[in-house]
Protein backbone atom coordinates (compact mmCIF):
# COMPACT_ATOMS: atom_id res chain seq x y z
CA UNK A 1 0.00 0.00 0.00
CA UNK A 2 1.37 2.81 -0.62
CA UNK A 3 1.92 5.46 2.17
CA UNK A 4 2.15 9.01 0.21
CA UNK A 5 -0.84 10.96 -0.11
CA UNK A 6 -2.97 10.83 -3.34
CA UNK A 7 -5.51 12.17 -5.34
CA UNK A 8 -9.16 10.67 -6.38
CA UNK A 9 -12.54 12.01 -7.52
CA UNK A 10 -15.99 10.13 -7.08
CA UNK A 11 -18.33 10.15 -9.23
CA UNK A 12 -21.56 8.61 -10.39
CA UNK A 13 -21.74 6.41 -13.39
CA UNK A 14 -24.43 4.95 -14.47
CA UNK A 15 -25.42 5.27 -11.66
CA UNK A 16 -22.85 3.73 -9.29
CA UNK A 17 -20.63 6.03 -7.62
CA UNK A 18 -16.86 5.05 -8.96
CA UNK A 19 -12.88 6.35 -8.40
CA UNK A 20 -11.13 8.14 -11.11
CA UNK A 21 -7.98 9.66 -10.98
CA UNK A 22 -9.17 13.30 -12.82
CA UNK A 23 -12.19 14.78 -11.39
CA UNK A 24 -14.16 18.05 -11.10
CA UNK A 25 -13.80 19.44 -7.42
CA UNK A 26 -16.33 21.47 -7.83
CA UNK A 27 -18.65 18.31 -8.17
CA UNK A 28 -17.33 15.18 -7.57
CA UNK A 29 -15.89 13.98 -3.70
CA UNK A 30 -12.52 14.88 -3.63
CA UNK A 31 -10.20 11.98 -1.73
CA UNK A 32 -7.06 12.42 -0.60
CA UNK A 33 -4.67 9.69 0.78
CA UNK A 34 -3.58 6.05 0.54
CA UNK A 35 -4.69 4.04 -2.23
CA UNK A 36 -4.46 0.99 -2.97
CA UNK A 37 -5.78 -0.97 -6.65
CA UNK A 38 -7.71 2.02 -7.56
CA UNK A 39 -9.38 3.03 -4.27
CA UNK A 40 -8.84 4.46 -1.06
CA UNK A 41 -7.60 2.19 1.48
CA UNK A 42 -5.66 3.22 4.80
CA UNK A 43 -5.50 6.74 5.73
CA UNK A 44 -7.88 9.47 3.81
CA UNK A 45 -9.68 12.55 3.77
CA UNK A 46 -12.83 13.11 1.36
CA UNK A 47 -14.53 15.93 0.69
CA UNK A 48 -18.10 15.41 -0.70
CA UNK A 49 -19.90 18.07 -3.04
CA UNK A 50 -21.80 19.48 -0.66
CA UNK A 51 -19.06 20.27 2.07
CA UNK A 52 -19.39 17.07 4.10
CA UNK A 53 -16.43 15.54 4.87
CA UNK A 54 -14.73 12.37 6.24
CA UNK A 55 -11.32 11.65 7.64
CA UNK A 56 -9.86 8.75 8.84
CA UNK A 57 -9.20 5.05 7.62
CA UNK A 58 -10.87 3.84 4.18
CA UNK A 59 -10.78 -0.16 2.82
CA UNK A 60 -11.89 -1.05 -0.40
CA UNK A 61 -12.51 3.00 -1.31
CA UNK A 62 -15.73 2.68 1.64
CA UNK A 63 -15.55 4.31 5.14
CA UNK A 64 -14.10 1.45 7.37
CA UNK A 65 -12.83 1.73 10.79
CA UNK A 66 -12.34 4.57 12.99
CA UNK A 67 -13.23 8.77 11.45
CA UNK A 68 -14.70 11.38 11.84
CA UNK A 69 -17.46 13.18 9.42
CA UNK A 70 -18.19 16.52 9.58
CA UNK A 71 -21.12 18.35 8.54
CA UNK A 72 -22.15 21.78 7.08
CA UNK A 73 -24.20 22.47 9.75
CA UNK A 74 -21.96 22.04 12.55
CA UNK A 75 -22.72 18.30 13.48
CA UNK A 76 -19.75 15.89 14.07
CA UNK A 77 -19.36 12.27 14.48
CA UNK A 78 -16.64 10.66 15.70
CA UNK A 79 -16.65 6.68 15.71
CA UNK A 80 -16.43 3.34 14.01
CA UNK A 81 -18.00 2.60 10.68
CA UNK A 82 -17.74 -0.53 8.81
CA UNK A 83 -18.42 -0.95 4.80
CA UNK A 84 -19.49 2.93 4.38
CA UNK A 85 -21.61 2.85 7.13
CA UNK A 86 -21.72 3.85 11.16
CA UNK A 87 -21.01 0.77 12.80
CA UNK A 88 -19.50 0.28 16.38
CA UNK A 89 -19.18 2.65 19.25
CA UNK A 90 -19.57 6.04 18.12
CA UNK A 91 -20.60 9.78 19.29
CA UNK A 92 -22.76 12.38 17.26
CA UNK A 93 -23.07 16.12 18.17
CA UNK A 94 -25.96 18.35 16.81
CA UNK A 95 -26.70 22.22 17.30
CA UNK A 96 -29.23 20.84 19.19
CA UNK A 97 -27.92 17.76 21.04
CA UNK A 98 -25.72 14.73 21.30
CA UNK A 99 -25.76 11.01 20.99
CA UNK A 100 -23.43 8.55 22.36
CA UNK A 101 -23.73 5.04 22.07
CA UNK A 102 -23.85 2.14 19.23
CA UNK A 103 -24.60 2.08 15.62
CA UNK A 104 -25.19 -0.49 13.47
CA UNK A 105 -25.57 -0.27 9.37
CA UNK A 106 -25.76 3.34 10.40
CA UNK A 107 -28.56 3.67 12.92
CA UNK A 108 -28.69 4.00 16.27
CA UNK A 109 -28.92 0.51 17.20
CA UNK A 110 -27.84 -1.03 20.46
CA UNK A 111 -27.12 1.05 24.18
CA UNK A 112 -27.30 4.90 23.82
CA UNK A 113 -27.77 7.63 25.13
CA UNK A 114 -29.71 10.86 23.21
CA UNK A 115 -29.26 14.17 24.60
CA UNK A 116 -31.46 17.44 23.84
CA UNK A 117 -29.78 21.03 24.55
CA UNK A 118 -32.32 21.64 26.88
CA UNK A 119 -31.37 18.63 29.45
CA UNK A 120 -34.08 16.37 28.26
CA UNK A 121 -32.39 12.54 27.72
CA UNK A 122 -33.23 8.79 26.35
CA UNK A 123 -31.23 6.16 27.79
CA UNK A 124 -31.63 3.08 27.07
CA UNK A 125 -31.71 0.79 24.00
CA UNK A 126 -32.54 1.85 20.57
CA UNK A 127 -33.57 -0.46 17.49
CA UNK A 128 -32.96 0.54 13.92
CA UNK A 129 -32.66 4.33 14.87
CA UNK A 130 -35.78 4.00 16.97
CA UNK A 131 -36.76 4.23 21.04
CA UNK A 132 -36.80 0.72 22.56
CA UNK A 133 -36.20 -0.22 25.67
CA UNK A 134 -35.67 2.79 28.02
CA UNK A 135 -36.28 6.22 29.69
CA UNK A 136 -36.96 9.66 28.65
CA UNK A 137 -35.95 12.25 31.28
CA UNK A 138 -36.97 15.70 31.07
CA UNK A 139 -34.12 18.36 32.46
CA UNK A 140 -34.50 17.91 36.18
CA UNK A 141 -34.42 14.11 36.20
CA UNK A 142 -37.92 12.86 36.16
CA UNK A 143 -39.35 9.99 34.40
CA UNK A 144 -41.36 11.53 31.00
CA UNK A 145 -42.11 8.21 29.53
CA UNK A 146 -40.59 4.87 29.74
CA UNK A 147 -40.08 2.28 26.11
CA UNK A 148 -40.94 -1.01 26.51
CA UNK A 149 -39.85 -3.03 23.25
CA UNK A 150 -40.86 0.41 21.24
CA UNK A 151 -44.13 1.05 23.01
CA UNK A 152 -44.28 3.72 24.89
CA UNK A 153 -45.58 3.36 28.62
CA UNK A 154 -46.56 6.73 29.95
CA UNK A 155 -45.96 7.60 33.94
Amino acid sequence: MSKTKEVLFRKVVNGVFEWFENGNEDSDGKYIGEIKNGKPNGQGTYTFPDGKKYEGQFKDGKEHGKGTYTYPDGSVYVGEFKDGKKHGQGKETYPDGKYVGEFEDGKYNGQGTFTISDGTNYVGEWKDGETWNGTLYNPDGNIIVKYVNGEEIIQ
